[in-house]
């Protein structure tokens, strides 16, 4: 159950998709876009992982380091704990509006789909990191909203190499990211209610088109 729908004032919005599909283009726009909706809330734009100074320095070492996919998994979880509680939450009770590009959706993407971790082992992470008792009744902080921007795993890739040295997922072959953009899509089957996809490769002004009319929305 949604935690934010039942106890805090605030909204929780994330975007994912895989790397190049472009989602952080769109992030800034969109904060805009609820600014003006909402000029006396606060917006907080944030990201996984990272967020925190810990978040921060632990996503040079995950995204730069060679490890056991057991221990990134445990470690991306750590970082999400401490993003939690030192700026997720603590807006949240605030009434604020927070924006994270990324969230545990990109755990289960890349460390379930893509490293094979499995589903039992990264749910139990999820209920530990994320579980609240609230007056006797069990919850899990989930985002009001996750804005998915899929793309086809060979036009992402292009557009990576265009941009940026690639980190060490970025590296990885189109075997992996056909396997998480798998485990998004499956995800936002399951979770229909909360995950919007956006078909990310359409042009940039058509994306904030849309994103606007989900602006409405909110």
């Amino acid at each position: 159950m949604n935690l934010q729908a039942q106890s805090y004032p605030g909204i929780f919005i994330t975007f994912e998709g895989i790397d190049g599909a472009g989602k952080s283009t769109h992030i800034n726009h969109f904060a805009r876009k609820l600014q003006e909706k909402y000029p006396n809330k606060k917006i907080i734009l944030t990201r996984e992982p990272g967020g925190t100074d810990l978040g921060e320095k632990l996503r040079t070492e995950l995204l730069n380091q060679p490890m056991h996919p057991e221990t990134e998994v445990l470690l991306m979880f750590a970082a999400r704990r401490e993003h939690l509680a030192q700026v997720i939450e603590p807006a949240l009770m605030s009434g604020d509006i927070v924006i994270s590009d990324r969230f545990t959706d990109s755990s289960f993407a890349y460390q379930c789909g893509g490293r094979g971790i499995s589903v039992t082992q990264l749910n139990t992470l999820e209920n530990w990191v994320q579980g609240r008792t609230i007056n006797g009744q069990a919850y899990e902080i989930q985002p009001n909203k996750t804005f998915l921007f899929d793309l086809s795993v060979e036009i992402a890739q292009k557009r990576r190499e265009q941009t940026r040295t690639p980190d060490k997922f970025e590296q990885l072959d189109t075997n992996f990211f056909n396997l998480v953009r798998n485990e998004y899509l499956r995800r936002a089957e399951v979770f229909q209610n909360r995950i919007k996809i956006i078909d990310a490769s359409l042009s940039i002004d058509d994306i904030q088109k849309i994103m606007d009319l989900e602006v409405g929305l909110l």
